[in-house]
């Protein structure tokens, strides 16, 4: 039942992507054909000014692909792009905005972690990323059990073997610097480096030109926008962005255990008003990932270190918001189940482990939000990561779904190169745009449809989506499914 309310939704999303996509190109392409020329000439600041992009009459340097931004997502393309057999000959740059700070591996656990799929640790090990990672920290999860505040559902999902876990844990910074160990030499690196402005071409006759704030032109036979949500390189396109804020953040901290475990199992428990997830980071830390309204959050940010473990506690182990008559009605339908589906001991509810206290220094959080471009592409220009496409952290899809992009931008590169190609031609880059959509907005109507699922006490729907749970985790083949698809 939950599936087909999953699916329910999902289709609405899908069709209301396709909709808004199809208004877009229709009603207001007179529109749009109108602004063309000023959006190719100035771009708007985050300021709201109108920046020109400068015609100096001094040659600007020239590079084939220059990526721009330099977060997780950014520098794994520079470093694909580097390690490609096929674009070897290329001289390629990566823009970073901010400084080139050292780092070393600091003794206590960052507050921003990942939990990284099976597709990214193949590119990772292929690139050679992930032994650095290994060299510094990750923790494997070899399980993943997650319930419901208002009954006694929950579903689990195990490690088949060794060689394919659920995910591995990682911290945002061990996974940013050992990308930056393996980028090669010959990929040019700026830091510091400000845009001011793009003008992009209507076709291949002309190239993308870049300004930089302090004075200089580049351009390129290809831009790669990976600048993130707010992206500069998206704006310039000026293609339709579909998105909107939820009314949550989203809480991160850094957990003591209150005693030494193996601590290989994620968890996760939806409550009335978002999910909590306790991430394995080691022995006796965990990761934390609260999803919650905004005035909650500000509230639980106020608290002292005390009173934050004594909450967060409440919201694991408190079970006070069930339904009565959903638990009744839900027990009886596990008592069917057994008949019918017998479940094995891999299925019996464990117990998460108590949080004695919260790392000193380590509470933040972020506005949480939903964003998908309709586009992806234009004449010698791809977007990729967060610039695309923007997801809740339920599922802990995000970041991955920004280096499937990654990998698929650079399958799509080869190929193009392989036939003598323009790697800047739309419609070699239509077919990235293309694939990558057909991941994205599934996973991105999947998390979605979760979402609401779980954002209501409504008696009916509480127990519609309690019963389907519990019936999707005896059911083997569906949950490998559901494994193989959030793995990527």
């Amino acid at each position: 039942m939950v599936t087909i309310m999953m699916k329910a939704v999902r289709g609405s999303l899908v069709l209301s992507l396709r909709e808004r996509s199809r208004w877009s190109c229709g009603h207001c392409i007179s529109g749009w054909m109108g602004r063309a020329a000023s959006v190719r000439d100035y771009h708007t600041t985050p300021t709201g000014r109108a920046a020109s992009v400068r015609d100096d009459h001094s040659a600007p340097t020239h590079y084939d692909i220059v990526v721009s931004g330099g977060g997780m997502v950014g520098f794994a393309m520079a470093c694909s792009l580097g390690h490609s057999k096929m674009l070897s000959d290329r001289r390629i740059l990566l823009l970073e905005g901010a400084a080139d700070k050292t780092w070393s591996l600091p003794e206590e656990f960052s507050n921003r972690v990942c939990a990284l799929n099976s597709h990214t640790h193949r590119l990772f090990h292929k690139l050679g990323v992930w032994e650095h990672i290994q060299h510094r920290r990750a923790q494997p999860v070899k399980r993943m059990q997650v319930w419901e505040s208002c009954s006694e559902a929950m579903i689990t999902f195990d490690a088949q073997d060794q060689e394919d876990l659920v995910a591995h844990i990682v911290e945002n910074d061990v996974i940013l610097h050992s990308i930056k160990e393996v980028v090669p030499q010959h990929i040019e690196v700026e830091y510091n480096a400000k845009v001011e402005g793009y003008k992009l071409p209507t076709d291949l006759s002309s190239k993308v030109m870049i300004s930089l704030q302090d004075g200089r032109t580049l351009s390129t036979d290809l831009l790669i926008g990976a600048d993130g949500a707010k992206s500069l390189v998206r704006q310039t396109m000026g293609v339709q962005y579909i998105g909107w804020d939820y009314d949550q953040m989203g809480i991160v901290a850094t957990l003591q255990l209150s005693e030494p475990v193996e601590n290989t199992v994620a968890w996760q428990r939806f409550l009335p008003t978002g999910p909590v997830a306790l991430l394995p980071l080691s022995e006796d830390r965990s990761s934390l990932v609260w999803s919650t309204t905004k005035v909650k959050a500000k509230n639980l940010l106020k608290l002292s270190d005390e009173d934050f473990t004594d909450a967060l506690n409440k919201a694991i182990w408190d079970n006070s918001s069930g339904d009565e008559m959903v638990q009744i009605i839900h027990e009886k339908w596990l008592k069917l189940l057994d008949i019918f589906l017998p479940t094995s001991g891999a299925d019996i509810r464990q117990l998460p482990p108590s949080v004695s206290g919260v790392v000193p220094s380590t509470r933040g959080a972020f506005p949480l939000g939903l964003g998908h471009a309709v586009h992806y592409v234009r004449p010698r220009v791809a977007l990729i990561g967060d610039a695309a496409h923007r997801v809740h952290p339920l599922a802990g899809q995000g970041v991955n779904l920004g280096f499937g992009d990654v990998s698929c931008l650079i399958d799509t590169l080869e190929k193009a190169v392989l036939l003598g190609a323009d790697i800047g031609e739309e419609r070699i880059l239509h077919e990235y745009e293309s694939e990558r959509q057909k991941h994205n907005v599934m996973m991105m109507a999947s998390i979605e449809g979760l979402y609401r699922l779980y954002n209501t006490r409504v008696t009916p729907v509480v127990l519609l989506r309690s019963l389907g749970l519990s019936a999707v985790n005896v059911i083997t083949p569906l949950k490998r499914q559901i494994m193989d698809r959030a793995r990527g």
